[in-house]
């Protein structure tokens, strides 16, 4: 060898997983930060424009590319302004809402931010599972993130097979 030597630490949790170094639940970036570059975008359109209207006949640098430019940025801040709901639902939240709607005692649970529609709506999945042990039921339910409303849930009998995890 060397004079270093390697010792073996056996196996190590990844250092994300690590519950010594936990500072706290993580809060899910809000939406409504869409509204800021949503703003930019319209503030540059109307200096585009105003360039435009100014010297926009028959010159270099400045011609009908940039009234395009101006329209085009003006839609995208339109749509980020429109798009910028703010997030008036957490995790939490949505994991009560999503208990009382599929009726049973819920063991393991799992949320997921997704977005739908055009103006991508922040709408939470939550996935859960009964509390017997292996759940018998499990159930999805969809809550707007916006207003806390049930958008769409399902329940069924839990298809999985666990008989070869008991031991």
């Amino acid at each position: 060898m060397t004079g270093t030597e390697e010792v073996d630490e056996g196996d190590q949790l990844p250092e994300d997983l690590d519950v010594t170094g936990f500072v706290g639940p993580y809060t899910f970036p809000d939406n409504s930060r869409r509204r800021v570059p949503g703003a930019l975008y319209l503030v540059v359109a109307t200096v585009c424009l105003a360039l435009w209207l100014v010297r926009g006949s028959g010159g270099v640098l400045v011609n009908e590319g940039m009234l395009l430019v101006a329209v085009l940025l003006a839609a995208a801040g339109a749509f980020n302004l429109a798009a910028g709901y703010r997030l008036g639902v957490r995790e939490t939240d949505a994991l009560v809402a999503a208990s009382r709607q599929v009726g049973f005692a819920v063991g393991h649970a799992s949320a997921q931010l997704a977005w739908r529609g055009l103006r991508s709506r922040p709408t939470w999945r939550i996935l859960l599972y009964s509390a017997e042990d292996p759940p018998d039921k499990r159930g999805l339910v969809m809550v707007d993130g916006v207003d806390g409303h049930v958008v769409a849930h399902m329940v069924e009998d839990n298809p999985e097979d666990w008989s070869d995890l008991s031991g």
